[in-house]
């Protein structure tokens, strides 16, 4: 197996060997005291040592994770980092900085966007890049463009991909979409019991006042409910909303099944996270370099999918025996649900219906 070149790296880190291993070390140090101790060790050591840390620097990379490392994509963070170490034998080490040390999302996103070099790959939202006009990225999260999860990977892993990762850096955006990822399909969940869209008509739905999650709502016939994700349990409990919308491990995690136990597997959609990365760093890699990089990510998205496939079938079993009436409803139902989007599609879809169409149909 090829290595990553270290050169290749350092020069894409663009910063000098002194830096590099400040950043091992945490990066928060005093740059006065951190030139002095490289300038003391560089007198200490022999000068062949010194030829030889020069040419063979080990190089650190930032991977911003806004959730804790014990979560399913905190996982996926770890898993990358592994199998990177793996690939370059320890030469690249990656610096998963989990729950959100280094800023929210939007923060995290904005740093990259801003040129800042302190963050060299993150994971964010699919439709985070929308405010920065990233058009292609809405495509994916209109409901119904995907009709499940193998749906979604057929995409993720398809030659179509590419068309929607580049799209930040063909408009001049610093950042380089390496691999998509999933954080689960989400389905309604309701107080009482719903099996078709006429059962939706006048349903007060919460929503995060997400303009095309509101479309959706509406599509249906039902009324979009702003409540904050933190008070949805005694909302669903008093009757201000009357059911929401969520994967099932959030739907079991947070108790929503005991107020609103009538699950609906609609997949209306799902949360896509594209893993970017810093594209100073990425343009300065070679090709052999960034095949190992994106080997890395497949691998980690890879293992993100074998979780999210077991905690899922868990989370659903889980509904179940703690009293949730889950349902798969047939094909006639989620064609009158694809229906009611029209609105939608022709609001977001625009002059990408051609990929759209890809996605639909060239990729069950």
């Amino acid at each position: 197996m090829k290595k990553i070149s270290r050169r290749s790296f350092l020069a894409a880190a663009g910063v000098s060997a002194a830096a590099l291993a400040l950043t091992a070390c945490g990066g928060s140090g005093n740059s006065t005291a951190a030139s002095t101790a490289s300038s003391a060790a560089a007198s200490a050591a022999p000068a062949g040592d010194a030829a030889a840390a020069a040419s063979d620097p080990k190089v650190t990379l930032v991977y911003a994770e806004v959730n804790p490392l014990d979560t399913i994509v905190g996982q996926t963070g770890s898993h990358f980092k592994e199998k990177v170490e793996e690939l370059t034998g320890g030469s690249v080490v990656v610096d998963v900085q989990a729950s959100g040390v280094l800023g929210s999302e939007n923060d995290v996103l904005d740093a990259i966007l801003g040129g800042s070099t302190s963050i060299d790959i993150s994971r964010i939202s699919a439709f985070a890049l929308t405010s920065y006009g990233c058009n292609k990225s809405k495509l994916l999260s209109i409901p119904f463009t995907f009709e499940n999860r193998a749906h979604f990977w057929n995409f993720a892993n398809s030659e179509l991909a590419p068309e929607f990762l580049n799209e930040p850096q063909e408009l001049g955006l610093p950042v380089r979409g390496i691999f998509y990822g999933e954080e689960g399909f989400r389905h309604f969940f309701t107080v009482k019991p719903v099996s078709g869209i006429a059962d939706f008509k006048g349903l007060k739905l919460r929503v995060s006042n997400d303009p095309v999650m509101n479309g959706m709502v509406e599509g249906l016939g039902a009324n979009p409910t702003v409540v904050s994700f933190g008070e949805l349990y005694s909302a669903l409990q008093t009757g201000v909303c009357k059911g929401g919308e969520n994967n099932p491990n959030i739907i079991l995690s947070d108790s929503l099944y005991e107020v609103a136990p009538y699950v609906l597997l609609d997949n209306h959609t799902t949360t896509m996270d594209v893993i970017c990365m810093n594209l100073d760093l990425w343009n300065s890699l070679s090709e052999e370099d960034q095949t190992i990089v994106r080997e890395a990510m497949a691998a980690a998205t890879e293992y993100d999918r074998e979780i999210w496939d077991a905690s899922v079938e868990e989370a659903l079993k889980k509904l179940e025996e703690g009293g949730a009436t889950v349902v798969q409803p047939d094909d006639a139902v989620l064609d009158s649900f694809r229906a009611a989007m029209d609105p939608i599609y022709e609001e977001y879809a625009g002059k990408y219906e051609t990929l759209l169409n890809m996605i639909n149909e060239d990729l069950k």
